[in-house]
């Protein structure tokens, strides 16, 4: 991923330096596991040294990449260098013990996983933050009329706080799933070239495995299986597309047409090269297009299940680009998600003309079950609510400022309502007198 987007905290997860770092130490740990299970001819002493001498430089690793094109064979080369530095030439060297009985793909599946743990805790921690935000704005909006849209057309009277409450639901279900997905990647495996332990004791994975924080794989075939990394690929383009679905609807509230809500403009802010009133909604259509990448990328991790019988690498390339992009990228949409949340100006002034915009329409369900109360047919009822409400839309469309919807159907013979029943269907409010059931269920939204 480009500098643009990486966060310092998950750009280093992804970094070349952490992950040798957990390479080191998952090594470390493995020449620990085989001296305490004193089956090979490691001493306790040898161990200690070699945790106390482990190190490696990430240039000089980078060097004998470029001999043995081999990166596991390279850090080893440089971790052992680094290890055998102070022993004196007439003793056995100590990093003759690392990696023993281990192939390639024991140290990277593992340590993949220990990243991706990582990776996933912070996450989790933005999603939450970012609930928690829509959470408290939703109570603060709960009373603010708005037009709810269906088609884009506007439909009924609802309120501001509801989209806000939509929205801290959906991050919840994000945040559940994402400590799923973390639960369902935190595993390793060092059990050798196909997975038979053929030269090390299961003892030493789960030695290692305990003390990464992770699971023994039940049974792996050199390979952790890719349905793991393929299923918290779903989780991350899932949460990406909550990202976006909140993103798309704030860009549409803020057209000029609208402009009902607006994300933040800061001071010295400038929206445009060639045109200086512009304000655009730059940060929510930033994360309508990450979220292409996010999505995108979950299909390299469902390709990447089927490999050849034990073992290939095709997944490995792959993965290299797709996990890191995915999860940079997911952490800047969520940062800025959190930003555009808490600081999303809202005009509750134009909230209420454009409720008015269509001059009363926007009651006719209600003008509808009134009607069918007075005792006519359904369909009798729904033609004089639907041509009178025509009748309105067309003077609309004309320009012409003709009656309103109630004064249309007050004129109208057919329409049996009287002034109080009128009363009662054109008050927005009247919409709204169940939505309490919403927020007391939003009451119980916690991540205890």
């Amino acid at each position: 991923m480009i500098d643009r987007y990486t966060g310092s905290e998950m750009g280093r997860i992804f970094s070349l330096e952490n992950k040798y770092a957990v390479w080191q130490e998952i090594e470390v740990l493995a020449c620990e596991a085989q001296a305490e299970l004193g089956k090979i001819g490691i001493t306790s002493e040898e161990a200690a040294w070699i945790r106390a001498h482990a190190a490696f430089d990430k240039g000089e690793v980078d060097a004998i990449e470029a001999v043995t094109n081999h990166d596991v064979v390279a850090f080893l080369t440089n971790l052992g260098s680094y290890i055998d530095a102070d022993v004196p030439a007439d003793q056995p060297k100590p990093s003759r013990w690392v990696h023993y009985g281990m192939t390639s793909t024991d140290l990277g599946d593992t340590a993949l996983c220990y990243q991706l743990v990582q990776a996933c805790d912070i996450l989790i921690r933005r999603t939450r933050a970012c609930a928690e935000i829509a959470k408290r704005r939703a109570y603060e909006e709960r009373d603010t009329l708005c037009v709810g849209r269906t088609h884009g057309i506007h439909a009924e009277p609802m309120t501001f706080g509801m989209k806000f409450a939509s929205w801290a639901w959906e991050l919840k279900r994000d945040h559940d799933r994402l400590v799923d997905a973390r639960a369902n990647v935190a595993y390793g495996a060092i059990s050798g070239a196909v997975g038979t332990y053929s030269s090390i004791d299961p003892f030493v994975e789960e030695y290692v495995c305990n003390h990464l924080g992770l699971v023994r794989d039940p049974l792996s075939t050199q390979v952790i299986s890719r349905d793991h990394h393929a299923y918290l690929a779903g989780v991350l383009a899932t949460t990406a597309a909550t990202c976006e679905r909140i993103a798309t609807e704030m860009r549409a509230l803020q057209k000029t047409d609208t402009l009902e809500a607006e994300e933040p403009f800061k001071k010295g802010q400038k929206g445009s090269s060639a045109m200086p009133h512009k304000r655009n909604p730059i940060t929510c259509e930033k994360i309508c297009g990450l979220a292409r990448v996010v999505k995108a990328n979950a299909q390299v991790a469902f390709d990447n299940v089927a490999l050849w019988h034990e073992r290939d690498i095709s997944h490995s390339s792959a993965e290299r680009v797709a996990q890191a992009d995915s999860f940079i990228a997911l952490d800047h949409m969520l940062s800025k998600l959190e930003f555009l949340l808490d600081g999303m100006v809202l005009y509750p002034a134009q909230m209420m003309a454009n409720l008015n915009k269509t001059r009363g329409m926007l009651f006719s369900s209600k003008a509808l079950l009134a009607l069918v109360d007075t005792g006519i047919t359904r369909e009798d009822a729904y033609q004089v609510v639907q041509r009178n409400a025509m009748a309105v839309w067309a003077d609309i469309q004309q320009g012409v400022s003709g009656p309103t919807f109630r004064e249309r159907l007050e004129a109208d013979p057919a329409c049996t309502l009287d002034a109080a029943q009128l009363d009662a269907i054109f008050d927005p409010r009247s919409f709204l007198s169940r939505s309490s059931i919403m927020f007391d269920r939003l009451d119980t939204l916690s991540f205890a």
